[in-house]
């Protein structure tokens, strides 16, 4: 029976900070299919998600679960083959590619009932960590659901050219709505003019200050903003809220800008709950996992729009198994675009 070396990036050390590969150790082993149990699956690993999510879960306090526990494998969405099956109840067999939750490691045993299986005929493999997969989930549902876009009305995403601001602002357009990107780089702001169709867009970097920031958004948004998608936080998000409009719904989906040092002792919050009660808005956190049950229902409206081009997407793809934490590191610095990957 054919024996698999098997490289695991083991979560080691808790940062204080940034995240980077001193955090992390490699250990290997090996594995093979005469450990399978019946309904599992021998994965070998080939694309690897990675998400601002997993600097969360590092918190040394709980978050939405218990922190990652320490000494364990990395985890993380991973797209595979399967290699190994012993499970004469499931449809799935060697040789096809599936989608799972197994993490920073070459090759992984799991639960047939946990893989989703995939068609490479239909859409990039790929798709399912990013497109087509958890970030276009929640994006789906937290616009749809949370923001309940109507025609006409003014939305403002932030991080907009990442993996999940990318999906927001598009269907957004397809919603009827005038959409305004903000991102961190004129190459990023382009992108999202040009190939996504965002109305308007805002490089953050050129105004590093609330007020700076305000005054660019009140000449863009001179309806008032009805809508906001926040994947970023900080004072950009300080400055949204001098400029809602009544009944504004503000959805929190991400606040990148206070991961690497703000998670355990964040800063104090901005002070707009007056302008919370003054507008009667709508402050609402927003995680994928709330959605989990719902993906079969987002696949069937999103797949259609994905292989007839109406819904565009880029991925940044890192080569490397060595590379994940590096990688990972890369999310904090916005050198990526689109939705981050590395390949085995």
């Amino acid at each position: 029976m054919t024996k698999y070396k098997n490289r695991q990036w083991i979560y080691s050390k808790r940062p204080e900070k940034l995240v980077d590969e001193s955090h992390y150790k490699i250990q290997t082993s090996t594995t093979d299919c005469s450990s399978l149990r019946p309904g599992q699956a021998l994965l070998k690993s080939e694309y690897f998600s990675v998400d601002p999510y997993m600097r969360i879960q590092q918190s040394e306090k709980e978050t939405w679960e218990e922190p990652h526990p320490l000494n364990t494998v990395q985890g993380g969405a991973v797209v595979g083959k399967i290699i190994g099956i012993k499970d004469p109840h499931s449809s799935l067999q060697i040789g096809d590619w599936v989608v799972s939750y197994t993490g920073w490691q070459e090759y992984a045993i799991t639960e047939t009932q946990s893989l989703r299986k995939l068609n490479p005929k239909e859409v990039p493999v790929t798709t399912a960590l990013g497109i087509l997969g958890m970030p276009a989930r929640i994006a789906y549902f937290g616009l749809i659901e949370a923001g309940k876009p109507k025609k006409g009305e003014t939305v403002v995403v932030s991080g907009a050219s990442g993996a999940v601001g990318q999906v927001v602002v598009q269907i957004a357009k397809i919603k009827g709505c005038t959409v305004v990107g903000i991102a961190g780089s004129d190459e990023k702001t382009t992108y999202l003019k040009e190939t996504l169709g965002v109305d308007e867009v805002i490089n953050y970097k050129q105004y590093p200050s609330t007020p700076e920031i305000k005054k660019e958004l009140s000449k863009l948004c001179p309806n008032g903003i009805d809508i906001y998608y926040d994947n970023v936080g900080g004072y950009i998000t300080d400055a949204i809220f001098e400029l809602i409009n009544r009944k504004a719904r503000i959805i929190i989906c991400g606040q990148i800008s206070q991961y690497s040092g703000g998670l355990d002792n964040p800063e104090l919050g901005p002070r707009f709950l007056h302008k919370i009660l003054y507008q009667r808005a709508i402050i609402q956190g927003v995680l994928a996992r709330d959605y989990n049950d719902r993906m079969n229902e987002m696949l069937q409206e999103m797949t259609p729009w994905v292989q007839n081009n109406s819904l565009k997407y880029k991925e940044t793809i890192v080569e490397g198994f060595e590379n994940l934490p590096n990688a990972l590191n890369m999310l904090f610095y916005g050198k990526n675009m689109g939705k981050l990957i590395v390949k085995a």
